[in-house]
Parts: structure tokens; sequence; C-alpha cells
């Protein structure tokens, strides 16, 4: 086992959720007070422009007054009525600035309208992806230490002896060994020490989970963990329910048991962790910091799509969502619904390069 991989035993879960910036929420706020002046303003130019109206509509009904009093005057009346027609005239030049003031202020009212609020719309759709983004990061980090986990205690004594010789003084070694993992490792469900053929030898909590003797040959992970080139190896498996654990949700770890404890040694066994998901899981996508506003489902899922972890609970492990990747690792969009759709592909940490899993937040969903 590497110096480096030592150095990073792994801590006990820590659901520290990064806070959102506050200039995320000062541009929010700047957007809409600059919506809220441009509306203002648009309706202040409509007020105005009808008071204009108003006015020129009373000056021409003087002016046709006039015009009709310096009619019956006659000829005393006749420069007057020349004065009551300029009048008139200057009325519908007011008039038609109005009209055309007012035009030209709400059509461009309305195009800053309309920019300020895709600006406040793309603004929102990079905060959600910042937040998906930084939910499966969470996520990927606290995997990472599962990796190192498995790794370390596959090289652990008892683990090695009990692996190469499975008598009963071994196998009760070991068990109690894993135990104590267990008791500071609150993360975990269940540790398994496996035999080459897939058959159980010890496992940590004997008492509460009997899988002492079963076989596990036909699962993915242990097939995957028989095949590993080192001790420095590991495998990742996908989220599932353990029938062997009550049906817990469990995402499991498994590394090579080698000779001696050597890297390179022979392999003569394989060691399984079960990491607890669903809570694990919960805290960190109940966590992420939606508005309250956005009425958003914060998701995990994995590279089928798979809903693996929910804020609302709902679908794990059954339900699929729809993507429009387009090629993206990361973006935004709406959906036929309307609902904002956020979404970003894993980064990996370290020696954990993900598994093709998403963080994705869907706003204004249902």
């Amino acid at each position: 086992m590497s110096v480096a991989l030592q150095q990073n035993r792994a801590k006990p879960f820590a659901n520290t959720q990064a806070k959102p910036g506050a200039a995320e929420d000062d541009d929010s706020d700047i957007s809409a007070l600059i919506g809220r002046l441009t509306a203002e303003v648009n309706q202040i130019a409509i007020d105005k422009t009808k008071s204009i109206q108003q006015i020129t509509n009373q000056m021409k009904m003087l002016a046709l007054n006039a015009l009709i009093e310096s009619s019956r005057a006659g000829a005393q009346g006749a420069g007057f009525g020349v004065v009551a027609q300029e009048v008139r005239g200057v009325g519908q030049q007011v008039e038609a600035i109005a009209r055309e003031l007012e035009t030209q202020l709400t059509k461009r009212t309305a195009n800053l309208m309309t920019s300020i609020q895709r600006m406040v719309e793309r603004s929102r759709g990079e905060r959600l992806v910042d937040l998906s983004l930084n939910a499966i990061e969470l996520i990927d980090r606290n995997l990472y230490e599962r990796t190192c986990d498995v790794r370390w205690w596959a090289t652990d004594s008892a683990v090695v002896e009990c692996a190469a010789a499975p008598e009963a003084a071994a196998v009760a070694h070991v068990s109690e060994r894993l135990g104590v993992i267990l008791s500071a490792y609150t993360v975990y469900l269940d540790l398994w020490l496996c035999d080459l053929d897939g058959n159980v030898i010890a496992s940590g909590r004997p008492n509460r989970f009997s899988v002492k003797g079963q076989n596990v040959a036909a699962t993915k992970w242990f097939a995957q963990a028989r095949g590993l080139a080192s001790g420095d190896d590991y495998v990742a498996g996908d989220v599932e329910c353990q029938p062997l654990l009550g049906n817990a949700q469990v995402a499991t770890y498994c590394a090579s048991v080698r000779a001696d404890g050597k890297a390179h040694g022979k392999p003569i066994g394989v060691l399984a962790i079960h990491f607890d998901w669903e809570p694990q899981a919960r805290a960190i996508v109940q966590g992420v910091r939606v508005g309250a506003d956005d009425k958003a489902r914060v998701l995990l899922v994995d590279s089928n799509f798979r809903v693996i972890a929910a804020s609302d609970g709902q679908g794990l492990l059954t339900e699929r969502v729809t993507l429009s990747l387009e090629g993206r690792r990361s973006g935004f969009y709406h959906d036929r619904s309307g609902a904002l759709v956020a979404f970003h592909a894993t980064p990996g940490y370290e020696t954990y390069k993900g598994l093709g899993w998403f963080g994705v937040i869907i706003s204004g969903a249902g």
C-alpha cells in the first residue's frame, strides 16, 4: 500500500455543505431592482403621454371653438381665426410627438425588460448549475474516502491472516476487528471478507446480518474485484438494494486482499465494504441551498439517469430522468413543462474518477 494512500485514511462522513456566495444573491437583487425600475419608467412614460394627449385634445377643442366664434364675428374675427388655426396645428404636432414618444419609450423599455428577464434567467440557471456541481462534488469527495478505506483495511493484518487461513480463531478475530472499525466509521452497514470463490467468511456485524457462508460470486462488484490487478486498485459498485443487508440501499466498494498485505502479492480474498447510501446521500441533496422560490427538486442520478438520491425522497432507484445533455457536461435548459433543469457531471476527486453520475436540479417541477 502506498504511503500517500496511508496518509489519506478516510474520516467518517461529514456533511459539510458549501455555501453559495453572497454575490449570487446580490446579482439577483440588482437584476430585480433594474427590472422593477424599468417597469416603473415604462408606466410613467405611458401615464405622462396620456396626460399630454388629454391636454392637446383640450387645445384642439378650444381651437375649434375659437374658429367657430371667429367665423361668427365675420371680418372682425378673421385675425383671431388665424391664431386659433395655429393653436390647432400646434396641438396636432404635440399629439404626434406624444404618440411617437410613447411608441419609442414603450418599445425600448419592453426590449430592456426582456433583456433583463433573460439575464435574470441566465443568472438563475448558472446558480443552479453551480449547486448541482456542489452536490455531486460532495458525494465524490465522500466516495473517494470510501475507496481509501477499503484499500487500507484490505491490508489489515487480521484481514490478511484470515483470508490466508480462514480458521475459526482467525474468523472470530477478524470479525471483532471489523466490528471495531464499524463502531468508528458509522457510515457503513457492514464489512465482508470473502474468499476467492465469493463465500463470505467473516463480517463486522454477525449478530445483525447473517451473511457468513453466503455466496456473492454472482454479483458484479465481486466479479470485478476478483480481477483487480493490485492492492492499489478498487471497485466502486452501483447503488443497489442489498438483500443480505435487509434490502438497504448501499454503495459497495471492494479491494483485493493480497498475501502479506503487499500491493502486488498473490490475491487471497476480497474485502467488500457497504456504504450506507440512502441517509448519507439524502443529507447532501436536502442540504443544497436552493431558494424557497425555486421550488426545486435536487437529484443525484447515475450514468443511466436512474435517480439514486432525491431531496423529496421520491423515485429512488426506480425513476429515470430525461436529461437533454447535447454533448455537454454541464448546463441548463427549460424542459417541455417549462421547468428549469440544471445539471453537472461528476468531476471526480483525486484517484476517484466518478461513475458518470450527475447532480441535477429541476426548478419549478410539478
